[in-house]
């Protein structure tokens, strides 16, 4: 912890308050009746301050805290009555606190909120069921009183009920505030959130969710039990009543008002808890009710709590004065940068930092990657290329930890030691650092923060690394900014200065330039270059193949979780076998009917499309005929399915137009099938007639229509959960769905997904059969042969752009296409022959 002028200035708001607050006690300012109500707002801020830091940094919230109030207090009641000293009853209860809470903390972090809420729910029936029977301790139903507590440090004798035990509460309590400010700036807070944003990017760089789970639930219950023991010394006199389910309501609805996670918001919902009772009977309800108004009230009009919303104008001001900059843009790259590279040469001399040894990785009966074997030598990039669903990111994971319910088999050795039983958090101690495809960054934590929390003690030297490197990759001027403030490419950025922090051996890198621009990738690969100049070996998978080969020095292709090829970047794609993994092998083209005609039924004009910053399309023209079979082919990444949902117009697009050519209905059977497993087939095609309003009569012919176009074997079965269908039967049933509207244009996306060749031959042998019928179908698919070998015309989709289009049956075309397809042929798409 790095304590500045600043920070201790804010700690010391705590303490200051609290000395002038005991000041008014002592001068008569504050009504002796109302001292107590003092004492007690200040013992419920602390209790509410657990609840509320314990909710907003690890996303856990308890409605067991009136157990651990209710130990405290009857730890002061059961030591005033047997001789104990303060310093003992204050660490029985803090002690026991901690215990339980860990555990809680640890058993809870397994399951999801509403488990914990209902694990912490059972803690506290068992706790007041307990203090009920134990009468020979807690005096059952009549409670026990708190006779007096003498300090064995000299610090005289508290009797329960004293004057003296109210000023002790507000002045602990103002030292529980003093403590909760530092707590804020450390890395305590920052792996907490870190673990709560999002568990699975947090074992990567050191983090157990759960082991964070239980040390906020430990230091919560132990806070909690401290009060617990304050509330005792102030009543003088503990009995089951104020720890009834109720308190856990009344102490989470009290976090919600004055804001969760916030620490002043603690000191209004402690006020809040205290003087509920005098308004209620202001206003003449009970206070159940009022304070169930309350609540409502806040959740509607002021989510973020009362202490946020009127410091939000405050915030405001301050940044009008001392206006931030604005997010930094890629720097401009210089031509040289943007023109293609030469791969990258290694020396070939460095030691094996890497081995993996015929690795397998199982989920139930699939294998997801099968007798992988892999060797990273330290002088190296190696890339690993192939279609979607060919094993590259279980291979990642496989060297990350991240495997999760996975069966692994296998050999994988590190920096020459086994990896296979370590955990993901060892990994990074070991030297592992690891970047996600989707830029999985901390969303409530700052950009500092995010690389902050790899360490778990922050020292001045810390923040100083932190912040150079941050300068490095380009993320000085919004280090204090949140990622969802950043767009896409900066928030990439933040992922892979994360994962250098800490100087890696290893850096695994999973679609690095997937989503970025031209300069950013530029960037990213002088990044890359650096990072192995400096000694660090990188494994890297993308779907943009020319950047990547600019960096790698090998390259493995995947297939169905098998090796499939390997070379160096000029030399791989000349394998047959690497080249049929992305593009496909088909024995001849299917005997599609003649076009219908040349009316357009749907057009796109300049079409782009982003999310959050990342371009998924740019400036796409398209034709849809009426009668033709169009196909969009393109690699994993290359913006199918969002072609797929505008042409379906159930997605906007953010640029450009769509028209329709009079009244056309779309039809979209979406990647993954996106079925209702619960439901029969028979009930998954009556919900999509539903929707579309079909409805009786009309109902019951679409259904005898659509089911007639199923094979025999899933018409037999129309009573059948769709959990029980194989994939190609699912498939089959996501398309039969689509069917019963009776669209004009059917959208099918990536159908032969995960399915084995014979069933995807019959997928797209039915399919064929519904182009001569008439239909006008529109198939997006991964492999360009299949593409070419059951469509009309084909569109190759390359980084969100049409890089080539035409008629399979065009001898010049097929070698068009390829090229699109790998590398965008930007330049020789222009001349494609138009239709």
């Amino acid at each position: 912890m790095v304590f500045n002028r600043s920070l201790l200035a804010k700690a010391a708001l705590g303490p200051a308050a609290g000395a002038v607050l005991m000041a008014f006690m002592a001068s008569g300012a504050i009504p002796a009746y109302q001292m107590y109500s003092v004492a007690l707002a200040a013992i419920y801020t602390v209790v509410v301050l657990s609840v509320g830091l314990l909710a907003g940094w690890s996303g856990i919230w308890s409605v067991g805290h009136p157990a651990f109030f209710a130990i405290g207090a009857y730890f002061a009641a059961y030591g005033s009555g047997h001789g104990w000293s303060l310093e003992t009853v204050v660490l029985g209860a803090v002690v026991t606190g901690t215990v339980l809470g860990a555990f809680l903390g640890y058993a809870g972090a397994r399951f999801s909120m509403l488990y914990i809420a209902l694990l912490t729910l059972a803690f506290t029936m068992v706790t007041l069921e307990l203090v009920n029977r134990w009468s020979s301790v807690t005096g059952g139903d009549q409670g026990v009183a708190v006779l007096q507590l003498r300090s064995s440090l000299g610090l005289g004798t508290l009797a329960g009920g004293s004057t003296e035990s109210q000023y002790l509460a507000v002045g602990a309590a103002a030292l529980v505030l003093a403590l909760a400010v530092p707590a804020a700036a450390s890395g305590l807070r920052m792996r907490l959130v870190a673990a709560k944003s999002h568990p699975l990017a947090a074992r990567t760089i050191g983090i157990a969710p759960e082991a964070q789970s239980a040390l906020a639930f430990a230091v919560s219950a132990a806070f909690t039990s401290f009060a617990g023991v304050l509330l005792g010394l102030i009543t003088g006199f503990v009995s089951p009543d104020p720890f009834s389910l109720n308190l856990g309501i009344a102490l989470i609805a009290a976090c919600v008002l004055g804001g969760v996670g916030t620490i002043v918001g603690a000191v209004a919902g402690g006020a809040y808890l205290t003087w509920n009772p005098s308004l209620s009977s202001a206003v003449g309800l009970p206070q159940p009710v009022v304070q169930g108004l309350v609540l409502v009230g806040v959740l509607l009009f002021l989510p973020g709590g009362v202490v946020p919303f009127l410091s939000a104008p405050l915030r405001s001001v301050l940044r009008r004065v001392w206006r931030r900059p604005a997010p930094t843009p890629a720097k401009p790259t210089p031509a040289a940068d943007l023109a293609p590279r030469q791969p990258a040469t290694a020396t070939g001399e460095g030691a094996v930092v890497l081995r993996l040894e015929h690795v397998s990785v199982a989920y139930g009966g699939l294998k997801a990657l099968e007798d992988a074997s892999v060797s990273l030598r330290q002088d190296e990039v190696l890339a690993v290329i192939g279609p979607n669903g060919a094993g590259k990111t279980t291979l990642l994971n496989a060297v990350s930890g991240l495997t999760g319910n996975g069966r692994v088999s296998g050999t994988v050795d590190f920096a020459g030691g086994s990896l296979l039983k370590a955990r993901a958090t060892a990994r990074r101690r070991l030297g592992i650092g690891r970047t996600f495809q989707h830029a999985e960054v901390f969303s409530e934590l700052t950009v500092a923060e995010n690389v902050l929390c790899t360490r778990r003690w922050i020292t001045a030297r810390d923040r100083a690394d932190v912040a150079r490197l941050l300068d490095s990759v380009g993320l000085a001027d919004v280090a204090d900014r949140r990622p969802g403030e950043l767009p896409f490419g900066l928030q990439k950025r933040l992922d892979l200065a994360r994962a250098m922090a800490e100087e890696p051996k290893l850096l695994v890198l999973d679609e690095p330039f997937g989503g970025l621009d031209a300069g950013e990738r530029a960037l990213l690969a002088q990044q890359i270059r650096r990072l192995h100049a400096q000694g660090t070996a990188v494994l890297v998978i993308d779907h943009v193949l020319d950047d990547l080969f600019s960096v790698a020095h090998r390259v493995l292709a995947f297939d169905f979780g098998r090796t499939v090829g390997e070379g160096t970047p000029d030399t791989v794609l000349d394998d047959p076998k690497v080249r049929s993994s992305y593009l496909g092998t088909v024995g001849g083209r299917a005997e599609l009917p003649e076009r219908v005609g040349e009316r357009s039924v749907l057009r796109l004009s300049g079409v782009g499309h982003t999310y959050g910053g990342v371009v998924a399309l740019r400036d796409v023209d398209l034709d849809v005929r009426e009668g033709v079979v169009l196909g969009i082919a393109g690699a994993n990444g290359a913006g199918k399915s969002t072609l797929a949902g505008i042409l379906h117009g159930s997605l906007k697009p953010a640029r450009g137009s769509r028209e329709t050519g009079g009244t056309v209905r779309t039809s979209l059977a979406p990647e993954g099938r996106a079925l209702f497993k619960t439901l029969s087939l028979r009930e998954n095609l009556e919900v999509a007639a539903y929707a579309a309003g079909i409805t009786g009569a009309p109902l019951r012919e679409r259904l005898a229509e659509t089911t007639e176009w199923l094979p025999p074997r899933l018409r037999d079965r129309m009573s059948v959960p769709a959990a029980g269908l194989s994939g190609g039967e699912q498939q089959m049933l996501a398309i039969a769905r689509a069917l019963i509207v009776r669209p004009d244009v059917l959208i099918v996306d990536e159908p032969a997904l995960g399915l084995a060749p014979a069933l995807v031959d019959e997928v797209y042998d039915r399919l064929v059969r519904l182009a001569h019928d008439g239909l006008t179908v529109v198939l997006l698919e991964q492999l360009l042969s299949r593409a070419m070998s059951v469509c009309h015309e084909v569109a190759v989709l390359h980084e969100g752009s049409v890089a080539a289009q035409g008629r399979p049956g065009d001898p010049s075309f097929a070698a068009l296409a390829e090229a699109a397809y790998f590398s965008g042929a930007r330049e020789t798409a222009a001349t494609t022959a138009r239709l």
